[in-house]
């Protein structure tokens, strides 16, 4: 008698832990692809907001002059961040790149100073930038803009186009989180479908039959969620180490937003599953029980 309940107990935690291991699996994956979308979009704000272009100043504009226009582009509700470039500093940057000074084979510096503007992540996509341009333009210190139009534009494209594909990826996984989910509980259920329909004869109502397996596999849930958890942080542990500053991007504020996700996505699909589940068995006849 002892022995026969000490493989039952075995058992039981055998199937508890397959069950956890197996939920916690799907929702790492989940979260994987939540920290990934999050992810793409910090750094579809970083990458916009780091392309700059250079407006080139006319020629003996005084410091008091550049000064005055650096301030009033910096009130602009566009601009996130302007860098004054003297003629001095865009020759010593150019000798740095081609290891020769300019000034020495021409006689006379050929650069104009310039200011280099950042543009915010909402203004820096091709709809914005004709209305961004004709601002800067009216400036009567300007003397040109200088951008890569096309390099905005591709910018914009991809990180849209990324942005959809982790969107669907996000759908189509979260379809099948519930599936697999929903599979491994209704094996567990499974063996007890004969004491689902004995107690549906003795006159148990559908909640009272219902709420022991959603106990149990909110338990389950809730484990399953915590070891998903735990992948999470080792994986982000992992990518910090081998990738310098990758935690910078993403954020502790949206690290804690997919934790939390996560978590209750596990308690919900781990109790609409046992419910689906057993509902199944509920409608079910008897005859029918022996045939699945």
């Amino acid at each position: 008698m002892a022995e026969n309940r000490k493989v039952s107990s075995v058992s039981f935690f055998n199937s508890r832990l397959t069950s956890v291991i197996s939920i916690a699996l799907v929702l790492f994956l989940l979260g994987l692809i939540l920290l990934i979308g999050m992810l793409g979009n910090k750094l579809s704000v970083y990458v916009k907001e780091n392309i700059s272009f250079s407006i080139v100043l006319k020629e003996n504009q005084s410091d008091a002059e550049v000064r005055k226009m650096q301030k009033s582009l910096d009130a602009l509700p566009f601009i996130k961040s302007t860098e004054y470039i003297s003629k001095e500093r865009a020759a010593k940057e150019l000798e740095e790149e081609l290891g020769e000074n300019p000034e020495t084979f021409l006689g006379f510096n050929p650069l104009q100073a310039s200011i280099e503007v950042r543009l915010r992540s909402e203004y820096a996509n091709p709809d914005s930038l004709p209305v961004v341009e004709k601002r800067i333009k009216g400036y009567a210190s300007v003397s040109e803009l200088l951008y890569r139009k096309d390099m905005m534009e591709m910018v914009h494209d991809n990180m849209r186009r990324i942005g959809l594909i982790l969107l669907s990826l996000a759908v189509v996984l979260m379809a099948i989180s519930f599936v697999l989910i929903g599979n491994t509980i209704r094996l567990l259920i499974y063996s007890k479908r004969f004491l689902i329909h004995t107690m549906k004869l003795v006159g148990a109502t559908p909640g009272f039959i219902r709420g022991p397996f959603v106990r149990y596999n909110l338990v389950s849930g809730i484990f399953a969620s915590i070891l998903a958890i735990l992948m999470l942080t080792g994986t982000l542990y992992y990518l910090q180490r081998e990738l310098g500053g990758f935690i910078q991007i993403l954020d502790l504020r949206v690290v804690l937003l997919v934790y939390g996700a996560v978590f209750v996505l596990g308690i919900l699909l781990s109790v609409f599953a046992t419910i689906f589940a057993v509902n199944k068995y509920l409608r079910m006849g008897a005859d029918r029980l022996y045939y699945i």
